[in-house]
């Protein structure tokens, strides 16, 4: 803090950037138009005006410095990401309190990795929407937005490789490329899932050859035959297709809740997994790891695509023979399953640990099982990002390996809740897990002091990104 006016918009406030920072324009148009002010390009500053500078060597990724003195207004960053939130800064505080009180700001999220899961594959949600929540996520500062697009009720982008296996309710490639270049300005990485050797039931419906049965000849609900080689075939074409389309660089693998593996005896069960299992890993192999085998081949399979690889944390075993790829980074969502391993045993094996954490941050549509519907007010004052399962945190000596939170909405019963519902059930629940990935000290206003500044400073929430290039 500093003596002086600080700073608020003016007839003859404008936007600038800095010369030899023309990266920044899209930044500042969106801003100038957020605030009501001019843009004026690269252009000296003047009494009045928001001036937007990268500076090289000023900070870790994603952090920012903005100062408020003498009428004017100086936001700096070492990428566009850390201006992007400065000025996501200056919004909240101009929405907030009609200005920017006069001092500086020196500012950085303690988590890489800050963001939003959707399920779109057993709820369709349209483009609008989808595009609606990741403003609202740039507003927070939240920088990853999950898609799981195939499971066992629905297949939801046009596909141009397997036509036959897309949802009448779909988003189209252009859907997709526009969500994509929005991301893109607002500083969002996309991470697509297509979920398997489970999940995968909508591909199935077109493909009950390969579907997986049991030693009675019972159909396994959404498993896929993993024995045979035109399965790996269809979901190879299929990953090849989208990781083309989506070409941040994370690709979510899926590997979770094979179904294979919750009997009591997948081997007695599955006496084709059992063999191809020992077949092609010898005698001591098992269907788990004919299971781990498959997840390292579907990345291997996208190697060229140089991506990195998400899996849920039941998709990776204890023991075995065959060893998941060590780079696999965890997405740990729960300890309820059977064979659950605890977070520590990952990152005791020096794996990176996502925070999907299904006690404090599963929103399930219907509540099924024993889930509610998270609170604001829990996630608030109950969970940091070292909270991976349960309410137990893990130790400190973990905290490089945490790379921070993902909210999560799941499908289970689609009709539970209208888009507006769940847009309006999240609201709060999300700027809560921006404010503990951001910063997960605890926090120094209380949940209803929280609550209040949440809701002055949305006062335009789901605007950023609306019009012009920005």
């Amino acid at each position: 803090a500093a003596r002086g006016p600080g700073w608020k918009p003016g007839t003859d406030s404008g936007v600038v950037v800095a010369r030899g920072s023309e990266k920044l324009a899209d930044e500042a148009k969106l801003l100038s138009r957020e605030l009501r002010i001019a843009y004026r390009g690269t252009a000296a500053a003047r009494a009045g005006d928001v001036e937007l500078a990268l500076k090289s060597g000023s900070g870790a990724a994603e952090s920012y410095t903005l100062t408020a003195r003498d009428g004017r207004v100086l936001i700096t960053g070492a990428d566009r990401a850390g201006v992007f939130y400065g000025t996501r800064t200056l919004k909240q505080s101009v929405r907030a309190d009609g200005a920017m009180p006069e001092g500086v700001v020196r500012d950085s999220p303690a988590r890489a990795q800050r963001g939003l899961n959707l399920d779109i594959a057993r709820k369709y949600y349209t483009p609008a929407w989808i595009e609606a929540r990741m403003r609202e996520m740039a507003d927070l500062k939240m920088n990853m937005l999950g898609l799981h697009f195939s499971d066992d009720q629905g297949f939801r982008i046009e596909s141009t490789s397997h036509p036959e296996i897309v949802s009448a309710e779909h988003l189209s490639k252009a859907d997709v490329r526009s969500i994509l270049a929005l991301a893109d300005r607002l500083h969002i990485t996309v991470v697509p899932e297509i979920d398997s050797p489970g999940h995968l039931g909508a591909v199935l419906k077109a493909h009950p050859d390969l579907q997986l049965r049991n030693v009675s000849g019972a159909a396994t609900q959404g498993a896929i035959d993993i024995s045979k080689p035109a399965s790996a075939k269809l979901v190879d074409e299929l990953d090849r297709e989208f990781a083309a389309l989506f070409r941040g660089p994370y690709w979510n693998l899926g590997a979770d809740e094979y179904q294979a593996l919750v009997v009591r005896d997948p081997q007695a069960s599955y006496p084709q997994l059992a063999r191809a299992a020992v077949s092609t890993y010898g005698s001591g192999a098992r269907v788990q790891d004919l299971t781990t085998g498959w997840t390292n081949d579907r990345a291997a399979a996208l190697k060229s695509f140089d991506k990195k690889f998400k899996v849920w944390n039941d998709g990776l075993f204890r023991g075995g023979v065959v060893k998941a790829d060590p780079a696999f980074e965890v997405q740990y969502w729960t300890g309820k399953e059977l064979g659950a391993r605890p977070p520590e045993e990952y990152l005791d094996e020096g794996r990176k640990v996502l925070n999907f954490n299904d006690e404090y941050l599963y929103y399930v549509l219907g509540q099924p099982n024993t889930f509610v519907y998270p609170t604001g007010q829990r996630i608030y004052e109950q969970w940091t990002p070292l909270v991976v399962r349960g309410t137990k945190p893990v130790p400190t000596t973990h905290q490089r390996q945490i790379q921070g939170g993902m909210f999560a909405i799941w499908g289970d019963f689609p009709n539970a809740q209208t888009q507006d519902q769940v847009a309006a059930g999240i609201r709060l629940p999300l700027a809560a897990t921006a404010e503990k990935t951001w910063n997960p000290a605890k926090p120094k206003l209380s949940w209803n002091e929280f609550k209040a500044l949440e809701a002055k400073t949305a006062s335009s929430a789901g605007t950023a990104g609306t019009a012009g290039t920005a």
